[in-house]
C-alpha cells in the first residue's frame, strides 16, 4: 500500500481511538458552522474534521473506501499530488457543507468524517478507471466504476435536496467530488 494512503488509514484509526477514549476534545476539531456569538468554528476544522468519525461503522466504511480506491489513485497521481488532491477534496467538502448549511438554515451541529475526501477519490477512480468492475457491499452488485460514481452522486444529490436521510452531510460528499473535479481540470490544463 502506498505511503500516503497507509498514513491516512493509520491516522484515522488512531484518532478514532483517541476520540473514543476521551483523550481528544471532539468540539475543538469537529467542523462547526461559523457565525453567531457562541460559534465554535476555527479555521483548522476545515481539515481536522476529516480525521474524526461518529461511530465504528462510519470509520469502517470510510477506511474501506480509502483502502479500495486511495492506493491506486496514489500510484497514478504520485504521493505529492495525491496528498494535495485528497486535502483539496476535504476542504472543498467542508466549505460546500458550510455554505449549503448556512443557505438552508441548518442546525448548528458539528460535522465529522473523511467522506468528502473519500468521495473525491471515488470520483478520480471513476474518471481514470471507468471500465473497472467494482462490487457494492449492500446489495452485492457488480458495476463499472463510472456507473458507481454516477449512482453515488445522484443518490447524494437526491438525499441532500429531499433531506430524507438525516444526520449525513450529503452536500459535503458532493463538495468533495466537486473539489476533486476542479483540481483535476486544473491539472489537465497545465
Amino acid at each position: 500500500m502506498p505511503a500516503v494512503t497507509q498514513s491516512l488509514l493509520i491516522a484515522n484509526v488512531a484518532i478514532f481511538f483517541l476520540e473514543a477514549s476521551g483523550m481528544l476534545p471532539l468540539d475543538a476539531f469537529a467542523l462547526w458552522p461559523p457565525g453567531g456569538f457562541e460559534s465554535q468554528f476555527q479555521p483548522w476544522q476545515l481539515v481536522t474534521y476529516a480525521f474524526l468519525h461518529g461511530s465504528m461503522g462510519h470509520l469502517f466504511f470510510n477506511m474501506l473506501a480509502l483502502y479500495m480506491f486511495g492506493g491506486e489513485i496514489e500510484r497514478l497521481f504520485g504521493s505529492r499530488f495525491y496528498t494535495l488532491y485528497y486535502f483539496a477534496c476535504v476542504v472543498s467538502a467542508a466549505v460546500s457543507h458550510l455554505l449549503v448549511n448556512a443557505w438552508i438554515g441548518g442546525p448548528a451541529l458539528p460535522t465529522v468524517g473523511a467522506s468528502g475526501g473519500v468521495f473525491g477519490l471515488l470520483l478520480a477512480y471513476g474518471l481514470y478507471f471507468p471500465e473497472r468492475r467494482v462490487m457494492l457491499l449492500i446489495p452485492p452488485i457488480p458495476m463499472r466504476a463510472r456507473t458507481l460514481v454516477i449512482v453515488f452522486a445522484i443518490m447524494e444529490l437526491t438525499f441532500g435536496v429531499t433531506q430524507t436521510v438525516a444526520g449525513v452531510a450529503h452536500f459535503a460528499h458532493l463538495g468533495g467530488m466537486l473539489g476533486g473535479w476542479l483540481m483535476l481540470r486544473s491539472r489537465r490544463r497545465r
